[in-house]
């Protein structure tokens, strides 16, 4: 097993994806407080650190599985797995160090923004606009179990699927998929139960005229509410949409069931991988 590592971070450290992926995080950890500071200084509105810290888990996501399949995929290409398991190496570890190598390579991307991020923006905006400093350190733990939890599922895919070019397909457009359901199930569950009372001039009779408040059809409520704030807490795309915005009351919860993901999705691949017919 540390063999097996000890080759994989060698690869990390020459892979050309790897890089791209680390400059384009290193160049969006730069420009967002820039960004922020000019539009805090031409209009004159605060902006704090606080509002785009998090963004990084959003960037990170969008080239996070392009990376993990070429990352697996060019191990099939070149008949590594085959020859590692023609020496005597072990599936399951095999398999768990690729999924340490793109763990790994998701912690390093996220650094790859974060530090440039601070170098900038507590310079140009200030320190966190936060009570307890401690959130931020809670919430940093809980997008680390959320690079699990999405390493796990894109080795998963790219573990069981030999064409490499499938498998970043899956991945990319997989993903894609969570971020739509996960920013549609946040827009409904962030619908109002009523409409406020509002007040607008008629243009015929030019009479001020008052609406009361009504109640919103669109609102979810019920067992449908639970289930859709049931999904918001357990899948990637919702919990990815969540960190993003700092809408996290409850980080345990969504640590949880990213470890619950981690663990079902990793324990599904060791076992067909097990039985992978490696050509």
């Amino acid at each position: 097993m540390n063999k097996l590592l000890s080759a994989n971070f060698a690869r990390l450290k020459k892979d050309t994806a790897l890089k791209l992926c680390i400059i384009f995080m290193f160049v969006m950890g730069v420009l967002l407080p820039f960004m922020n500071y000019r539009t805090m200084t031409a209009y004159d509105i605060p902006i704090y650190i606080d509002g785009s810290f998090f963004d990084y888990i959003s960037f990170m996501a969008i080239i996070f599985p392009a990376f993990c399949s070429l990352f697996i995929g060019t191990e099939y290409n070149d008949g590594t797995i085959r020859n590692k398991l023609i020496i005597g190496h072990k599936r399951m570890d095999i398999y768990l160090s690729n999924l340490a190598a793109c763990i790994a390579a998701g912690a390093a991307m996220c650094i790859a923004y974060l530090i440039p991020y601070l170098a900038a923006g507590i310079p140009l905006m200030g320190f966190f606009n936060i009570d307890h400093i401690s959130t931020i350190w809670i919430l940093l733990g809980c997008s680390l179990m959320l690079i699990i939890a999405l390493a796990s599922i894109f080795t998963l895919v790219s573990m069981l699927n030999q064409n490499k070019a499938l498998s970043a397909v899956i991945c990319i457009l997989g993903l894609f998929v969570l971020l739509i359901a996960g920013i549609m199930i946040n827009n409904q569950l962030s619908m109002p139960e009523y409409y406020d009372e509002y007040a607008y001039i008629d243009p015929d009779t030019k009479e001020l005229v008052t609406e009361p408040s009504m109640a919103n059809p669109f609102y979810i409520q019920g067992t449908q509410r639970k289930i859709y704030e049931f999904l918001n807490d357990f899948l990637p795309g919702s919990q990815i949409v969540r960190l993003s915005s700092m809408d996290v009351p409850y980080p345990e919860i969504l640590s949880m069931y990213s470890g619950i993901i981690a663990i079902a999705a990793t324990s599904l691949g060791i076992f067909f991988f097990r039985k992978e017919d490696i050509k």
